[in-house]
């Protein structure tokens, strides 16, 4: 582990949330995505600190050392804003530049939408910002995917997604991080899927890692998420109805912040969620930057240019 890396527990919004921090100045706050820990960040952090910024990266709550509530409500994306909102206040900020990758991209262009007194720029990483569905995101997956397997409404039953990934959790990782995983609604073995097929049904957990993952980081994350469980991560999708009915505000805020998105050449959330969508609910989007070769876990593969792409950004931003 990083010694320049510093972990703490802060109370925020009535919970513990863990973070890890590095460096000292204008804050900027790391939210990891599905299913990782602040260990995702572990190349930004340094990086930023090294550039003059205060990195601060949680595991999300139901993740790694935070706390883990047992409600399902717990996890909608209004407790998880009042998380970040608290967390400043509990580190002693005003404002913070949010940075998100995956789930943690909706939650920072959320936390830009609906608190912008709070969040003075926004990063996101593979997850544009889509506004509010016409309709309830699982109405509308099961309008638009009809008979073929879909992850997110596999993920909807509590406990069966549980019980199949912490069967064996650092195969789980391996697979996801490294294999096909069944996000990739574009690869012949998950379109084969049928129902009643799970997650991981007919993918293999490769014997080789790319380069950018070693052994130690896949076992980083598979401690992690073995001390957790998947409940809390998961209970993010079965939200996402719940978050449509409470956020109704989301349909109209546009993001006036600066803002900047990434993603993989390579991504296949890239097939879901349409980018140009979003150019008019955040006019002040900078860039949007493909990176060539890489796939979803853009912070890790390409740790130097995303890192190159945020002190960029950041750079320009006002004092």
């Amino acid at each position: 582990m990083n010694d320049a890396i510093s972990h703490r527990t802060l109370k925020t919004n009535g919970i513990d949330l863990h973070i890890a921090e590095a460096g000292q100045g204008p804050l900027v706050l790391l939210l990891h995505g599905w299913p990782e820990s602040w260990y995702s960040w572990r190349h930004q952090l340094t990086a930023l600190a090294a550039a003059g910024y205060h990195a601060v990266a949680p595991d999300v709550r139901g993740y790694g050392q935070s706390d883990k509530p047992q409600p399902i409500e717990a996890y909608s994306m209004k407790n998880l804003l009042a998380d970040y909102v608290g967390l400043l206040d509990a580190l002693g900020e005003k404002t913070a530049v949010v940075v998100g990758h995956d789930w943690g991209a909706a939650m920072a262009w959320n936390c830009a939408a609906l608190h912008p007194d709070r969040f003075r720029a926004v990063v996101g990483m593979s997850v544009p910002h889509l506004g509010r569905a016409p309709l309830p995101p699982t109405q509308l997956f099961k309008h638009m995917f009809g008979d073929t397997w879909f992850y997110i409404l596999y993920f909807q039953e509590p406990g069966v997604a549980e019980a199949e990934f912490e069967a064996d959790v650092p195969k789980t990782v391996r697979t996801i991080l490294a294999g096909i995983p069944s996000f990739d609604m574009t690869a012949e073995v998950v379109q084969a899927k049928k129902k009643g097929d799970k997650f991981l049904t007919d993918l293999d957990a490769p014997t080789t890692l790319p380069d950018w993952l070693t052994e130690e980081d896949v076992a980083y994350f598979a401690q992690q998420l073995t001390s957790s469980g998947f409940r809390g991560g998961l209970n993010r999708y079965r939200n996402m109805d719940r978050d449509w009915e409470e956020l109704p505000e989301l349909a109209t805020a546009k993001i006036e912040q600066p803002a900047l998105f990434l993603t993989g050449e390579n991504d296949p959330t890239r097939a879901i969620g349409p980018v140009d969508t979003m150019k008019a609910l955040v006019p002040n989007l900078e860039e949007i930057l493909i990176l060539p070769g890489a796939g979803h876990w853009v912070q890790q593969e390409c740790a130097a240019e995303v890192n190159a792409a945020l002190l960029r950004f950041l750079a320009k931003l006002p004092a």
